[in-house]
């Protein structure tokens, strides 16, 4: 995996324009105006078409035209999860459905009294995780823990325009801070969140193969997990047809507490997610290292 910089796709800027779109020409218009924005970053968001192309076409095995046809299908699909997530925190929640699949593996989890890890990746839309877990009443208890250095900013801005998140937020420091957070949160029997499919620069990581290509992952989640025997799932919120949202919890269920065994039957499943829902994959940036 070529080296991530800790910043994603989807700047202050970005959000501004979605909210923009939808005050201005509501929720189905909106739509339609993202046909033409897809369109736009497919021709002018060059290293990034290059490397969704390279996920369909060598990954997945797609036939050149269907691989650049699902490189634009990837862009409309990532604006379209961009308005859901602000349209439903906006008021337009009864818009949508919401399936809960497995979520009794997290009542089962926290009946443990250890606290537990969601391990997720960049994939679907997890930032809807508040509505899911809002309506089981127990948003309180999560934590994403996050690299992004404009977290922030975007936080800031969508909270002024959304409402502020129940969901709280765990920031990974260079002063290491970050390692007292997480044990307060497993001590209170919280849920840790961590999206483990990428690494930042000096992190400690692991080699697995991915898709038929290895891949370096961050050591960090899955040590954490089975060094001290905290329970896990795999968790993923996915965007299916007419406006509904699956949520799928999957418990990892090992015979020994070893990180790799648990890499291993994180990216099996991941594996399964992506081959599933390939156009909700969402690193935009050369993943496999291709290009270098």
């Amino acid at each position: 995996m070529a080296n991530w910089k800790g910043q994603s796709r989807g700047t202050v800027v970005g959000l501004r324009i979605y909210v923009f779109i939808i005050k201005t020409f509501g929720l189905y218009v909106s739509y339609f105006v993202l046909l033409f924005v897809a369109l736009y970053f497919v021709f002018f968001a060059f290293n990034s078409t290059k490397s969704v192309y390279y996920l369909f076409r060598k990954r997945l095995g797609y036939s050149s035209f269907k691989a650049a046809f699902s490189v634009y299908k990837s862009y409309f699909t990532f604006g379209k999860i961009q308005l859901d997530r602000i349209a439903i925190a906006s008021g337009l929640k009864h818009k949508y459905s919401f399936e809960f699949d497995g979520i009794h593996h997290i009542e089962n989890l926290l009946e443990q009294k250890k606290g537990g890890i969601l391990l997720t990746a960049h994939i679907g839309n997890f930032n809807l995780a508040k509505h899911f877990f809002d309506d089981k009443n127990n948003h309180q208890i999560v934590n994403l823990v996050v690299t992004d250095l404009e977290h922030e900013e975007i936080k800031n801005y969508l909270d002024s325009v959304t409402g502020k998140s129940a969901i709280k937020l765990i920031v990974l420091k260079d002063d290491l801070s970050h390692i007292f957070e997480m044990n307060k949160a497993l001590q209170n029997n919280e849920l840790l969140v961590f999206a483990a499919d990428r690494y930042i620069e000096n992190a400690k990581t692991f080699t697995h193969n991915f898709m038929g290509e290895a891949v370096r992952f961050p050591q960090g989640p899955f040590k954490l997990a089975a060094r001290n025997k905290i329970p896990v799932l795999f968790v993923h919120i996915m965007r299916e047809k007419n406006f509904h949202y699956h949520f799928y919890a999957r418990p990892y269920n090992p015979e020994k507490n070893d990180a790799k065994i648990l890499l291993k039957a994180y990216l099996e499943n991941l594996e399964t997610m992506l081959k599933k829902y390939p156009h909700q994959w969402y690193n935009y940036y050369d993943y496999w290292n291709d290009f270098s």
